[in-house]
């Protein structure tokens, strides 16, 4: 119960306009001013009270009715979306985190697991394969479903995230290699895709810029899976293991490489060569010989030259900024070129004038009106045979291939100069002896004394040594007959180191084919400046030489003294054992026209002939009487079939085919007889 003061007290207060804001325990009047000494309010009683009140419906305005009274306005309530979608959110989340924890139930068995994943990666298969015959049936209309499959390239589950990949990769590399046209596709300007254009042509449109894009993101996927094989960089997915990079990184090389030789003529290819050429050097053997392969391809089927000159200016700045360290492969992808002509420097101008059209002023002059027509009518039909021609002009042809050689001899000159004694030179003296004639007469000279230079040094391997004779005679067969050289000094060195070769265990015949090689250009093509004391010289050491030859280095050095019998018919006094003229021979000269070879005879084709191999001893025999093209002397036609049939005589590392063409002696395999100069 209440007294009745304190009843009356609150009905005083009650009457008083501050009572709410009020302390109601205070007993200071109502309106006194505050003083620093009273306590503060606290800040959770001066904050107003949060009262209930009504959610105001959104409304939705409508049209309005018409009626006779006039408009009526309609409106509807927003319909709400209702809060139990909301709730099932967290729930999802919920169950989210249990399917993340480990699985109480049951593990699978292995068997288990093979029948499952082999399950899941026919349910891949099958895709890949619908999304390439749907690309391929119609790539105008299907173009889009290059992403799809290009999204496979990101498989994450972990039981085929491997195989899938490389799967991906191998089919996306055989579709663009079917449906890409056979031109460069380029950029459209703004007033051309501002112009209204047919339907057919929109739709070509789309489909060339749809696949430029894919092509280019394709060809980044296989390049970032390169990078990061070679960084060893695991990506945050866990789907595919740091050790099955290496066989992803490879199939990605073979799919760049494929692009590469197929592709040539279309965008992206110099970023495809800049990332193919770098892996030519690459430690692993596998990857280096896919690269060098095709590298090599490439080259070989350049017709029009661009590409090569790609690939020239790329191997160019890898060589000098690796400082030379380089495998030789590289280079030896340069003997591929196919460059037989280039534009040389000319002292005059060429004289033959250029076709021009006639102006209107020399029409009306020497013309009349009815030739005027035919004339008018005759230089649009030329104009437009000239822009409907498709194929490169041979001048411009001519013009690619010289700055491509002059980038490959600025390579060799380098490795010349500053790397003399790098693993690069046999591949730049090899170089050198297959475009020697196509350098420029200046070089001449001073190309010569470097390569005698080598030669003396002593710092060269044989076959080195070998390679520089033949580019120097090389050299000195094409422009550099103008030049009054004497190349006394090279026959000089091939004579003195003739006996070099040997029957080495495990040996291969690779000396033996560049050995034939000098040969031909040193004696026969150069028959005429050749003296017969020298020729006679050269049979007299090849006879020795092969007696302690291989037998398939044995028949190609005996195939080269019946070469030199019929150039030279005078060297048949070494097969009488009768002297001519004074002195006594002297095999360990090693000048071959003051040894005296004409007082000696070829004692050796005797024991050659009594050889354990039977094409030696027919060789021999048939050396024996004078080489002669036919007769009972003659070589049969039996021995050529034996050694084009029979694997026993088969040349491991040398085609036998190879010394026969350098030695002119093809008559060996053909029924025509070779006359004797």
């Amino acid at each position: 119960m209440m007294d009745e003061d304190d009843l009356e007290q609150i009905k005083a207060l009650a009457k008083k306009a501050s009572f709410l804001t009020r302390d109601i325990s205070s007993c200071a009047p109502v309106h006194a001013k505050k003083r620093k000494t009273e306590q503060p309010v606290e800040k959770y009683e001066k904050m107003p009270r949060k009262m209930q009140q009504e959610e105001q419906k959104e409304l939705l305005h409508l049209l309005p009715i018409k009626d006779k009274s006039g408009l009526i306005p309609q409106s509807m309530e927003k319909p709400v979306v209702p809060e139990a979608e909301e709730e099932e959110e967290p729930d999802d989340q919920d169950e989210l985190t249990n399917e993340e924890e480990p699985e109480t139930g049951p593990l699978l068995t292995l068997q288990e697991q093979l029948e499952l994943r082999t399950r899941r990666l026919t349910e891949k298969k099958l895709r890949i394969a619908s999304l390439s015959s749907a690309v391929l049936a119609d790539p105008h209309v299907n173009i889009k479903k290059l992403k799809e499959l290009r999204a496979m390239l990101m498989e994450t589950d972990p039981c085929v995230a491997v195989t899938v990949r490389k799967l991906v990769m191998v089919s996306l590399a055989e579709v663009f290699k079917d449906i890409v046209p056979s031109y460069r596709i380029r950029p459209l300007t703004e007033e051309e895709k501002a112009t209204k254009v047919k339907k057919e042509t929109l739709q070509l449109r789309e489909f060339e810029e749809g696949l430029v894009s894919q092509y280019k993101f394709y060809s980044e996927d296989l390049e970032q899976t390169i990078k990061d094989w070679k960084q060893k960089k695991q990506k945050r997915s866990q789907a595919v293991s740091l050790q099955s990079y290496k066989g992803l990184a490879e199939v990605a090389i073979k799919c760049v490489c494929d692009l590469l030789v197929a592709l040539p003529h279309f965008n992206f290819h110099n970023n495809i060569i800049v990332m193919v050429l770098p892996l030519m050097s690459s430690p692993i053997r596998k990857v280096s010989e896919v690269c060098c392969e095709a590298v090599g391809k490439l080259l070989k089927q350049d017709k029009l030259g661009q590409a090569s000159l790609a690939v020239v200016k790329v191997i160019s700045g890898m060589v000098k900024g690796r400082n030379y360290n380089v495998k030789p492969e590289v280079l030896n992808c340069l003997l591929c070129l196919r460059i037989k002509e280039v534009e040389m420097k000319r002292d005059t101008e060429d004289t033959a004038p250029k076709k021009t059209f006639m102006s209107f002023k020399e029409k009306r002059t020497n013309l009349s009106r009815m030739q005027r027509k035919w004339k008018k009518a005759e230089e649009k039909l030329q104009k437009e045979l000239l822009e409907a021609e498709a194929s490169e002009s041979k001048e411009k042809k001519i013009q690619l291939h010289t700055e491509t050689l002059n980038i490959v001899f600025l390579i060799y000159f380098r490795i010349l100069k500053k790397a003399q004694k790098s693993i690069l030179l046999p591949s730049v003296l090899e170089g050198l002896a297959k475009f020697a004639h196509l350098i420029n007469l200046e070089f001449f000279n001073d190309l010569l004394v470097v390569l005698y230079g080598l030669i003396t040094s002593g710092d060269l391997t044989y076959r080195e040594s070998l390679h520089c004779i033949l580019t120097s005679f090389h050299i000195l067969s094409g422009q550099g007959d103008v030049l009054n050289i004497n190349p006394l000094k090279f026959y000089n060195h091939l004579y003195k180191t003739l006996l070099t070769l040997h029957a080495a265990a495990g040996g291969t015949n690779e000396e033996t084919a560049i050995v034939l090689q000098c040969l031909d250009v040193m004696l026969t093509k150069r028959r005429k400046q050749v003296t017969l004391q020298r020729a006679q010289g050269f049979l007299k050491r090849l006879s020795a030489l092969g007696l302690h030859l291989l037998p398939d280095s044995c028949v190609g050095i005996l195939a080269a003294n019946r070469a030199l019998m019929h150039t030279f018919p005078k060297c048949d006094i070494l097969l009488d054992n009768e002297m001519q003229g004074s002195g006594v021979y002297l095999p360990e000269l090693d000048v071959p026209e003051y040894c005296n070879p004409q007082n000696t005879a070829l004692w050796e084709l005797h024991l050659l002939k009594r050889h354990f191999n039977p094409p030696v001893r027919k060789f021999a025999a048939h050396l024996m009487k004078g080489a002669p093209s036919e007769g009972s002397g003659a070589l049969s036609m039996e021995l050529s079939r034996k050694y084009r049939h029979n694997s026993l005589f088969s040349l491991a590392h040398f085609d036998f085919f190879v010394f026969l063409r350098y030695c002119n002696i093809s008559l060996y395999f053909c029924r025509t007889p070779v006359l004797k100069t």
